[in-house]
C-alpha cells in the first residue's frame, strides 16, 4: 500500500462524512438556501487565498522545476478556473461574485486558513502538499458521488458546480499524489506521522468548512 493509499484508508470516514453533511447534500438536491450559498463564497473565496498563498510559500522550498511547475498548475488553476462554481452559486443566489469578496474569514475558514499557512511556512515539502491535498481530494469525491447519486442534467440549478469537481476526465490532484508518495519514500518516521497528522486535521476541517456554510457560522462577538 502506497502513503496516499494508506492515507485514503485512515480517513475514509472523514471523507463519507463531508459527503452527507447536509450542506453537500443540500448541492445534490438543489435545496440550499440563498443565504448558505453567499456565506459559502464569502468564506471560500478567502479561503482560497489562503490556499493560494499556502501553495506560493510551497513553492519556495522546492529545488526542482518540475515541483515549481506542480505548484504553478495549482496556483493557475485557482485563479482561473475554480471561479466557476463560485459564479454558479452566484447566479443561483443572484447576486454578482465581485460583491462578495472581501469578507472577513468566520471561525472554521479563519482556523483552516492559518492552519495551512502555518504547516506551509514551518513544514517540509512533504508536510506541506499534505495539508492541502485534503481539499482538491474531498471535492473531488463528493463531486464524482453527486453525480453517480443525484444523476443530474444542465436543469439542475448546481449541475455546473458538481459537474466541475466530479467529471473530471482526468483527476487534477494524480499529480500531486504521486509526488507525496515519492517524498514520502524518503521521509524520516517523524515526518511522515506528521504528513499523516496534518491531512487528517485538514479533512476535519473540510467538515467544518461545510458546516460553517451550512449554519452561517459567524463570530459570536
Amino acid at each position: 500500500m502506497t502513503f496516499s493509499e494508506d492515507l485514503r484508508h485512515e480517513t475514509e470516514e472523514l471523507f463519507k462524512a463531508c459527503y452527507y453533511h447536509p450542506f453537500v447534500q443540500g448541492i445534490g438536491k438543489g435545496e440550499l438556501r440563498k443565504e448558505q450559498l453567499l456565506h459559502y463564497v464569502r468564506q471560500d473565496y478567502e479561503y482560497l487565498n489562503a490556499m493560494i498563498q499556502t501553495r506560493a510559500l510551497t513553492m519556495a522550498k522546492c529545488t526542482t522545476r518540475e515541483d515549481m511547475a506542480l505548484l504553478n498548475e495549482g496556483i493557475s488553476f485557482i485563479l482561473n478556473d475554480e471561479t466557476h462554481p463560485h459564479n454558479n452559486f452566484c447566479e443561483q443566489a443572484g447576486v454578482k461574485y465581485e460583491d462578495l469578496q472581501g469578507e472577513s474569514l468566520a471561525p472554521a475558514a479563519h482556523h483552516y486558513s492559518q492552519f495551512m499557512l502555518q504547516i506551509a511556512s514551518n513544514g517540509t515539502l512533504g508536510e506541506a502538499l499534505a495539508v492541502a491535498l485534503p481539499c482538491p481530494w474531498i471535492y473531488l469525491y463528493i463531486g464524482e458521488k453527486l453525480m453517480e447519486d443525484f444523476q443530474p442534467d444542465e436543469n439542475h440549478p448546481f449541475y455546473p458546480w458538481i459537474s466541475f469537481y466530479g467529471a473530471q476526465k482526468m483527476p487534477r490532484i494524480q499529480k500531486t499524489i504521486d509526488r507525496l508518495d515519492e517524498l514520502a519514500v524518503n521521509a524520516s518516521e517523524k515526518e511522515t506521522a506528521d504528513m499523516k497528522k496534518h491531512f487528517y486535521t485538514a479533512c476535519r476541517m473540510e467538515y467544518m468548512f461545510f458546516d460553517m456554510a451550512y449554519t452561517l457560522q459567524k463570530w459570536p462577538v
